[in-house]
């Protein structure tokens, strides 16, 4: 195992292993202190992204973060590691790959090509030498477009989840806020669900009543309950109408063990949601990317699994995952964990858009819970800040919830009016079929596609007074 250093003035540092060097050179968030994994100073962090500027990428192939024998999602990323993609920049060391990335010759076509043969230990590599304007103008450049009964991921569209999350899972409270997001040009990512009572009974219900409302109103979109990969596997069986599978993933295989999940079961669930077949359910077929997977840094460290990793190594890790089954939707919930992981502001914005950077030039279709605890040194107007640069550097779509405010999981995170402000001052759009969606039911107008049109739309008086 190879011994990494570099000397600062007259002071040599030494880094014992792969992973002590990236734990080393990520920038300081509060997790890696906590994890003991952290440089001391901003002197050795310095050392170490010069170390890791020059580390040949060949490198992260002969040595593992986590171990081999040990891991199964060590296994994976080695294991369907494509040769003939890396073969393009295997020659270079770390810090060529981040000037390779920033230059002209690294376009959509390009990156695409080159996803399959980047790990998610040199993608976070790269990341920790980049300024924030470098994360969000190389991951601009990257389109990742999923398909389900509508087209996501566009250039020049942002995608929003209509999350009408409601404390004692009251179909009128969670109508009402179905109807509102609806109003303001929200969904076209997913309609999702955290249920407060997680049973299978309850899930089926919240399932076959957002099945409802889509069929009633022939909408462009997906539904989601947000509940164990088990729970909707029993709803499957007993015939609920799913639409995506949800599950929480991270970046080792005890990370995912504590989620009560592994490899083999995700794969039988995608398997099940793909025999339904219901992404054609209105239009002819659309796609069938069935998939629904959450992350978020720090999850590895809080269930004691990160094997002495940083968090946003590990983070990056959990993107294998998420790559193997062809989501339709990823998104890390960034600041969700709270300030043991991630102080601040300052340190939540870099979060967001570390991930965001890294699952893109990893292949997946990115999104973004822009959000922080009412415990954290932050406040809505970071979210603010994250929200307009995740905007800027085409993340694929983010939260939408009444007032910010969610009330079942008790967090900030962004409005309806967020989106609409995200979408009008950077020119960004629906996904196309529910834009046309949005236009025929008259909540928009023609010609201000980005403003909601005077009146209600007549179709939705019915499940206004249902939902008062």
């Amino acid at each position: 195992m190879a011994v990494y250093q570099h000397t600062v003035g007259q002071r040599r540092y030494r880094f014992a292993d792969l992973r002590t060097l990236l734990a080393r050179a990520t920038p300081l968030r509060s997790g890696d202190c906590l994890a003991g994994v952290a440089a001391q100073s901003a002197e050795e962090r310095v050392a170490a992204q010069m170390a890791l500027a020059e580390l040949p990428l060949r490198a992260f192939l002969d040595e593992a973060v986590v171990p081999y024998e040990s891991d199964e999602i060590t296994r994976l990323i080695i294991d369907t590691h494509d040769a003939a993609a890396f073969g393009r920049i295997s020659h270079l060391c770390v810090g060529d790959l981040r000037n390779w990335l920033l230059g002209d010759e690294a376009d959509a076509a390009s990156l695409a090509a080159l996803a399959p043969g980047l790990t998610p230990e040199m993608v976070a590599a790269v990341s920790k030498l980049m300024r924030n304007q470098d994360l969000i103008l190389v991951a601009r450049k990257c389109r990742v477009v999923t398909r389900f009964r509508n087209t996501l991921g566009l250039a020049g569209r942002m995608s929003t989840r209509l999350q009408p999350n409601h404390p004692t899972d009251d179909a009128a409270g969670i109508a009402a806020s179905v109807l509102d997001g609806l109003l303001y040009g929200s969904g076209d990512a997913v309609i999702g669900i955290n249920p407060a009572t997680d049973n299978v009974p309850q899930v089926m219900r919240l399932l076959e009543m957002l099945d409802a409302v889509i069929r009633r109103y022939e909408i462009p979109t997906q539904s989601c309950v947000l509940t164990h990969v088990t729970n909707t596997l029993q709803a499957m069986e007993r015939g609920a109408p799913v639409d995506l599978v949800f599950q929480s993933i991270g970046g080792t295989e005890a990370t995912n063990r504590s989620f009560g999940v592994d490899l083999s079961l995700l794969a039988e669930a995608r398997s099940a949601a793909l025999s339904l077949r219901r992404g054609a359910d209105f239009a002819g077929e659309i796609g069938d990317d069935v998939m629904y997977f959450e992350t978020g840094q720090g999850s590895a460290l809080s269930a004691n699994a990160h094997h002495g990793c940083d968090q946003q190594t590990v983070e990056a890790r959990a993107y294998a995952v998420a790559r193997h089954f062809k989501p339709l939707l990823v998104n890390t919930v960034v600041g969700f964990i709270g300030p043991e992981y991630l102080y601040d502001g300052k340190q939540i914005i870099r979060a967001g858009l570390e991930d965001h950077f890294c699952a893109k030039l990893l292949g997946l279709p990115m999104g973004c819970d822009v959000c922080y605890t009412n415990h954290a040194e932050a406040d809505q107007n970071d979210m603010d800040v994250l929200l307009t640069l995740l905007g800027v550097a085409g993340c694929n779509f983010v939260m939408g919830i009444p007032g910010s405010d969610d009330v079942m999981l008790n967090y900030q995170t962004t409005s309806f009016h967020d989106a609409l402000y995200a979408r009008e001052v950077l020119g960004l759009r629906p996904a196309p079929e529910f834009e046309a969606w949005l236009a025929r039911m008259r909540i928009i107008g023609n010609d201000q596609p980005l403003r909601l049109a005077d009146g209600l739309p007549p179709a939705f008086l019915p499940a206004l007074e249902c939902a008062r």
